[in-house]
């Protein structure tokens, strides 16, 4: 029986915010609505004590600031907040150097015969705490294969639809999910679940195959899976950051990441260096388990002896 996929595909993987852009993404829609970020971030750090007085023991504090967002809409802080203007924000995001560029770039570095004739690709994908409908309205989207984020439903009975419930949250520990969906094909045939059991030599993306990208501890357990399956981890720091740096430091020291180098993904960088050197040492592995594969089949052709 044939293997379900060909596993010839690379996956790279990128945390969003203080990994593709400085910050955080939420700060247009505080532009937006002439909301004070600072004090928003201090109202979301205060709020597991004031859950523990409710009696609330259990709080994923990752998440706050979602319900948050939605308690300035009820009060009328962000009116009119809707999907649709999430992903109009998305367009105002910044990026950092050599981005999106970079994406386009990584792919190129398939281009020659022998990846080619083994059809080995490159897909990107984002997973993220932060709103999924700003990543889609960025700059960045199109360069996307699939986007992992926090959704929100709007109350589409009313007049003036606005934002009014969460559809989907992911957390730091959740976006190992997203590695295993990725891995399994979840993502794509809709038949294939998550949850199903499927060989590793049937999945769509070997963990092997992937190169996960942030910024820092809150991203270590996406970190642990991809590198204790074979994968390829790397950090990065805003240039100029001391604390971003010693944080990333810190995790290379800890084994939680391999290598790690400032956010700059212009041509040259040690960024651009590493990461497109990982992509072509990802392929030539594929080609070499291909190649070895295909002589275990067809075996050694018979010889003359001397």
């Amino acid at each position: 029986m044939s293997p379900l996929f060909t596993q010839t595909i690379i996956a790279v993987i990128w945390d969003f915010d203080k990994t593709l852009i400085p910050g955080y993404m939420q700060r247009p829609l505080f532009e937006h609505f002439q909301v004070d970020e600072g004090a928003f971030w201090k109202e979301v750090n205060a709020l597991p004590e004031q859950y523990r007085h409710r009696g609330c023991e259990q709080i994923s504090t990752e998440i706050l600031y979602l319900n948050h967002i939605l308690q300035y809409v009820r009060r009328g802080r962000f009116t009119g907040l809707t999907n649709d203007l999430l992903r109009d924000l998305g367009l105002r995001l910044d990026f950092y150097p050599g981005l999106p560029d970079f994406f386009a770039a990584l792919k190129q570095q398939l281009d020659n015969e022998l990846f080619q004739h083994h059809e080995i690709t490159l897909e990107h994908y984002v997973v993220s705490t932060g709103l999924a409908q700003m990543i889609k309205g960025s700059a960045i989207a199109r360069y996307l294969d699939g986007i992992w984020g926090c959704e929100f439903i709007e109350d589409l009975e009313s007049d003036n639809p606005e934002l009014t419930q969460l559809g989907y949250v992911i957390d730091n520990t959740t976006k190992t999910r997203a590695i295993f969906e990725i891995n399994k094909g979840a993502n794509k045939p809709p038949e294939i679940s998550v949850n199903a059991r499927i060989a590793h030599e049937d999945r769509r993306i070997p963990i092997q195959n992937m190169i996960y990208i942030a910024d820092g501890p809150s991203d270590v357990p996406v970190f642990s899976v991809v590198q204790g399956g074979g994968g390829k981890t790397y950090g990065v720091y805003q240039t100029g950051s001391t604390r971003e740096f010693e944080q990333v430091n810190r995790l290379q020291e800890q084994g939680r990441i391999q290598s790690f180098g400032p956010a700059d993904y212009s041509q040259g960088s040690q960024t651009w260096m590493w990461l497109t050197n990982a992509v072509k040492s990802i392929a030539e592995r594929i080609v070499r388990d291909r190649e070895r594969a295909l002589g275990e089949k067809i075996g050694e052709a018979p010889r003359h002896l001397n």
